[in-house]
């Protein structure tokens, strides 16, 4: 396909494969698990024998965790060869999902949400004992979507949201409803592997509620739950000396008491919760929930668990069935698109783990995000990411980005549709091959010494106006930017110093005039001005971005010359050596990427029409000079079924291997290897 601006190629990821396979360098972690357990040890994932966790990972979502056996073997081999080592197991409670945990088809009224059902319990088992075969691991999600129901004896069950957000943080009964599914779900015996869920090693990390907490719910609360906690507040009150009104206590303020009141709920029910858990035999990690909402609150309630993690992403949710309005804008122009809400929830003694992060489609610019993400964490020594997500079903043979769902949403929320489906996305898990390598393999130096940032109390001072409440990352000048130069961390009121370097919290770290961010390591450089990337390491070299007004970008060993305006070039060595020394080398290049006669508005920020199959991606053009030591490198074009469709001329002279890509036999893919 060729308009008149841009030249685009069909390539669309098939569902079940992948065109390249990256198992033979991850062969010897195979099963997952053979590490043993996994443990927090000194602010990382550890296992059992000392092997560091590193994990590039995705999330299933909704029916996606209960496909068949025949498609949970295919699911499994294809994230192992694009080298996934982690599936994050999201919304399995949802009951708008045909299977969920609780029911395996629609028809029938379930009175309660009190049992598992056996037949998706089947799919679930067999789905983790292919998923461990391939060595790729689980991170078992809890209470995420619960709809609890009349017969789960529960106050106002047909008033509740999903989750019972927030009073399933400190209603009685809806905790020992949450202890009873978890005794379920952990003590349930795998009959494909032969051991129950606690006792699982493949099974690496756990969060007790998703996206939950009592400081960003507690506006207009219903009863019997707001008397409840009143009642609560008012002996916690009399106990410690705090004098109270007469008037009904506002949850919502930011009152210092109500806070100091409210971190002690929520941390009593993480801690029983966790506890709960190790009596039943659950060994691993345990995080109480996974966003940034409550802000430091929400981190200081969580002094007790094993790890920390924290959600980001580049959207502003505004897309609905009927206006589909979407951000269509670059990351790379801003100071810190995406690391304050992670950095924000990260303690230097706890490890960190992303478990949702996205730049979904149809933005013109989400190529820009997988590697920039891949990067980031290496370099702060976070233990993972997982995208969201993968897909919401397992609707088989789609040829196109988010294939419609009938009315497009799911329980009412259009982006369910298939804007966040990432499977067959070339923009996104087209470059998962070099997110995966640089983050398992650690191609990224993390720095030799980091910086914690002091925060002062939970609440800003009174006499701070018009800054008040309680502090969040967007109230931390010192994390802006921060997160790409130095490996950063926040110091929490009262905790030890753990790093040589401490700075306040509303000192920027990176000056708000700056136009470029470069790593203490050298390897990381972003251009905020001229909007592109680099990431230079001796195994892996990508320059993303708006690489064409750019000009010449120079890295060690690699010179790129792009002519195609948007891009992400990236090579890695698929061997043990550096890219000068290797004899086998991945390049991807990739840039825009969409349904064949999807349409929108002049600005690209109104979607008129989805498209329909094949996808197409943009082809890249560009002249690239990159150094080896190696004679005779051979460069393929790969096309999505891995077939070599023709050979890209090269010349090497003095050291150096030149060539242009995007001419003949174009593609997203190029394997450079030693005939």
């Amino acid at each position: 396909m060729q308009t008149a601006t841009r030249r685009t190629i069909p390539f669309t990821l098939p569902w079940n494969d992948a065109p390249v396979d990256l198992r033979f360098l991850f062969e010897n972690e195979k099963p997952a698990g053979r590490h043993g357990f996994m443990q927090a040890k000194a602010g990382r994932m550890v296992f059992e024998d000392g092997t560091v966790g590193r994990f590039w990972g995705t999330n299933f979502n909704s029916a996606a965790n209960f496909p068949s056996h025949e498609h949970s073997e295919m699911v499994a081999r294809r994230l192992a060869k694009f080298g996934v080592n982690l599936v994050r197991f999201h919304q399995l409670d949802g009951d708008w999902s045909t299977p969920n945990i609780f029911q395996f088809t629609k028809g029938a009224r379930i009175n309660d949400t009190q049992s598992l059902d056996p037949d998706s319990m089947d799919r679930l088992d067999y789905l983790i004992h292919c998923l461990k075969r391939e060595g790729i691991y689980v991170y078992m999600d809890l209470l995420t979507y619960r709809r609890f129901r009349s017969g789960d004896a529960v106050a106002a069950a047909d008033q509740l949201r999903n989750s019972a957000r927030p009073y399933s943080n400190f209603d009685p009964r809806l905790i020992e409803l949450q202890k009873q599914f978890n005794e379920q779900l952990w003590t349930h015996v795998n009959p494909y592997t032969g051991v129950a869920y606690k006792d699982e090693p493949a099974i690496v990390m756990t969060e007790i509620s998703n996206e939950n907490e009592v400081f960003g719910f507690m506006r207009d609360l219903i009863e019997p739950y707001r008397t409840q906690l009143q009642e609560r507040f008012i002996s916690w009150a009399k106990l410690n000396g705090v004098s109270i009104g007469k008037a009904p206590v506002d949850f919502s303020d930011s009152e210092p008491s109500v806070i100091t009141f409210l971190v002690e709920v929520q941390k009593s029910y993480f801690n029983e919760m966790r506890q709960h858990m190790r009596q039943l035999g659950v060994r691993i990690p345990i995080a109480g929930t996974n966003w940034f909402v409550g802000g430091v609150s929400t981190l200081e309630s969580q002094k007790d668990m094993d790890f920390t993690d924290s959600h980001a992403y580049w959207y502003d949710f505004t897309w609905t069935t009927l206006d589909k309005r979407f951000k269509n804008k670059t990351m790379l122009g801003e100071r810190d698109p995406l690391f304050r809400q992670l950095t924000a929830m990260r303690v230097l003694d706890k490890p960190f783990f992303v478990s949702e992060w996205d730049q979904p489609w149809p933005s013109e610019w989400r190529a820009e995000s997988s590697l920039l993400l891949a990067a980031v964490s290496c370099f702060q020594g976070w233990s993972g990411t997982a995208i969201h997500t993968y897909r919401y079903d397992c609707r088989e043979n789609v040829d196109q980005i988010a294939a419609p769902i009938t009315s497009e949403g799911l329980d009412g929320v259009a982006y369910r549709g298939g804007v966040f489906d990432t499977f067959n996305d070339p923009a996104k898990f087209g470059l998962f091959y070099h997110a995966a390598i640089m983050m398992r393999r650690g191609d990224v130096r993390e720095p030799d010494s980091a910086t914690e940032m002091v925060i002062p109390g939970l609440l800003h001072d009174a006499k701070a106006a018009p800054l008040k409440g309680i502090i969040q990352h967007c109230h931390m000048p010192a994390v802006e930017g921060a997160s790409e130069a130095s490996k950063l961390a926040v110091r929490l009121p009262g905790s030890p110093a753990l790093a040589a370097r401490q700075v306040p919290m509303d000192v920027p770290l990176i000056p708000p005039e700056a136009t470029e961010i470069r790593s203490d390591t050298g390897e990381l450089y972003r251009n905020l001005e001229k909007r592109y990337g680099t990431i230079d390491t001796s195994k892996t070299k990508v320059a993303y971005g708006f690489l064409g007004a750019a000009g010449e970008i120079a890295m060690k060993g690699l010179s790129v010359r792009a002519s195609t305006d948007f891009a992400v070039i990236a090579i890695s060595s698929l061997s043990a050596a550096g890219t000068v020394d290797s004899d086998n080398m991945l390049l991807t290049a990739v840039g825009r990427a969409d349904n064949t006669g999807a349409e929108y508005n002049s600005d690209h920020t109104v979607q008129f029409k989805t498209g329909h199959g094949p996808v197409q991606v943009e082809v890249i053009e560009a002249l690239i000079e990159l150094e080896t030591k190696v004679s005779g490198l051979k460069i393929w074009a790969v096309n999505p079924a891995g077939s070599l469709i023709g050979q890209v001329p090269a010349t090497y002279k003095e050291g150096k291997l030149r060539f242009s890509i995007g001419g003949a036999f174009p593609s997203m893919y190029y394997l450079i290897q030693k005939i």
